[in-house]
């Protein structure tokens, strides 16, 4: 893949404006444009399954957005946040602790990655030159790159000593938004991001957490619930119609009179949907 030298009037101007900005930049792919809102999203390399369904729950939530996701091509969440971003259609920009070359990316294991970013209207930028082999100085140098060149920054999980604490400390040296998702007490992969949240980073539990952080005007519950309802198939209307108080699921599979697996698959649905949710064995509005 090809690699460019950007010329100094090129350089996103979000990077001109913090502390020791970049000499030089190289760069595989084209710049999203500058229009659009840079959302960095770090954690642990070593993720838990819950880091994962956090990491991916909030970009789905996102899709639709002028959103673009900014990682650092790591192993862990930086990985799951770029591929996560590409399946819901976000553009994604990866800041390397290499050079661009393939012989020096790293890590070996994200080349292919690195194509599907390009493909799908993605880059790679990189100060370093492109036959630079990452070193353990290389890596704090491009998390600031990543800090500054967004307007927030979301942490997934970090331990007490992690790389990720770096970009966070940075992003609020550079008066960008730290924002936390909060983790169990129990975990070692959160000690470092509930230390953040008890430092008064903005804990995240949720997608629209993040895009009121990011200034995108929220709609209402009212708006919300109205635009749900729209657009129901006969089927889901009738179970609308039932639902005016919460039912047992054998009762209301009974009463809507169809075979059980349509039935039950019909509800499945619906509750992807987020039209119904089902709790102590009684489905209801939601």
């Amino acid at each position: 893949m090809q690699i460019k030298k950007l010329p100094k009037s090129k350089f996103p101007s979000a990077l001109l404006e913090i502390p020791e900005p970049p000499e030089n930049l190289w760069i595989i792919g084209e710049l999203p444009k500058e229009d659009l809102i840079y959302l960095c999203i770090v954690g642990s390399r070593k993720f838990t399954s819950y880091g994962k369904e956090a990491c991916e729950k909030i970009i789905t939530g996102l899709k639709g957005y002028p959103i673009v996701i900014v990682s650092g091509f790591a192993m862990g969440i930086d990985t799951i946040a770029h591929k996560k971003a590409m399946q819901v259609g976000l553009k994604t920009i990866v800041f390397p602790g290499s050079g661009l070359s393939a012989e020096a990316m790293y890590p070996k294991t994200n080349v292919r990655l690195m194509n599907e970013i390009v493909e799908n209207g993605g880059c790679l930028i990189s100060e370093f030159e492109p036959d630079f082999k990452a070193t353990q100085w290389s890596f704090p140098m491009r998390n600031r790159l990543m800090a500054g060149i967004s307007k927030a920054t979301l942490i997934i999980e970090a331990e007490e000593r992690s790389g990720t604490l770096i970009t966070a400390r940075l992003t609020t040296e550079y008066n960008r938004d730290l924002l936390v998702v909060p983790g169990s007490i129990f975990s070692s992969s959160s000690k470092g991001t509930n230390r953040l949240l008890h430092q008064g980073a903005t804990p995240v539990v949720c997608a629209e957490d993040v895009l009121e952080a990011l200034g995108f005007e929220q709609e209402k519950d009212e708006e919300k619930q109205k635009k749900l309802f729209q657009d129901l198939s006969p089927e889901e209307k009738k179970i609308v119609e039932l639902l005016r108080e919460p039912i047992p699921r054998d009762d209301l599979i009974r009463v809507m009179k169809l075979p059980i697996p349509t039935a039950n698959a019909l509800l499945s649905v619906m509750e992807i949907k987020g039209l119904v949710k089902e709790e102590l064995g009684e489905i209801r509005l939601v």
